[in-house]
C-alpha cells in the first residue's frame, strides 16, 4: 500500500520549485505577506517531503537531486530579490551566491580532476543555511509587518555573511585536503 505513495516528496518537492516563481514575484512587487505565506508553504513542503521520504524510506535519485536544487533556488532567489529590491546589501546576495558557485564549481574540479564523490554537507554547512533561511524569514516577516526592531536586519546580514564565509572557507580546506590525500595515493 505505501509503495503506491512513494511519488509525494518528489511531488512536494517539484511544488516547492514551482512555488519560486510567485515567491519571487511577490517579494518584487512589494507584497509581503503572501511571499511570507509562499516561503512558510514552501518550509513546510520541505519538511514533510523530508520527513516521508525518511519515515517510510521514499527516497529516490531524483528526490536526492530536486530537493536540496529547490532549497538552494528558493535560498538564492530570496537573497537576489531582497537585495534587487534594496531590502538587502547586493555584496551580501553576491557572497551568498559566490559561496554556492565555489563549492558546485569544487565539485566538479574534484569529479574531474580526482574522481567521484558523494557531497555531504557539514554542519557548517547545515549551519549556514539555517542561518540564511532564519534571516530571510526574519526580514520578511518585518516587511509583511511582523513588529521587530531594526537591528535584526542588521544583525542578520552580519550572521549570514559570517555563516557564509566560514562555511565556504571550511569546504575549500576540506575538499582540498580530500583532493590532496587522494591525489598521493
Amino acid at each position: 500500500m505505501t509503495h503506491s505513495w512513494r511519488w509525494i516528496p518528489n511531488a512536494l518537492t517539484f511544488l516547492r520549485a514551482f512555488l519560486i516563481l510567485p515567491f519571487a514575484i511577490a517579494l518584487w512587487e512589494g507584497n509581503y505577506r503572501p511571499a511570507l505565506v509562499i516561503f512558510l508553504l514552501a518550509a513546510v513542503t520541505d519538511a514533510f517531503d523530508g520527513f516521508l521520504a525518511r519515515q517510510f524510506d521514499w527516497r529516490s535519485r531524483i528526490g536526492a537531486v530536486a530537493d536540496p536544487l529547490a532549497d538552494k533556488a528558493l535560498l538564492i532567489t530570496s537573497y537576489l530579490m531582497l537585495s534587487l529590491t534594496g531590502v538587502l546589501p547586493m555584496w551580501l546576495f553576491l557572497l551568498v551566491l559566490g559561496r554556492d558557485l565555489l563549492i558546485v564549481a569544487g565539485g566538479l574540479a574534484f569529479h574531474y580532476g580526482i574522481g567521484r564523490f558523494e557531497m555531504q554537507p557539514s554542519f557548517l554547512g547545515k549551519f549556514n543555511t539555517l542561518v540564511q533561511i532564519l534571516v530571510v524569514l526574519v526580514i520578511i516577516m518585518m516587511l509583511a509587518g511582523v513588529p521587530l526592531q531594526p537591528w535584526v536586519k542588521e544583525a542578520g546580514v552580519v550572521l549570514v555573511a559570517l555563516s557564509t564565509i566560514i562555511s565556504g572557507i571550511h569546504y575549500v580546506v576540506v575538499w582540498s585536503m580530500r583532493a590532496w590525500r587522494a591525489k598521493r595515493h
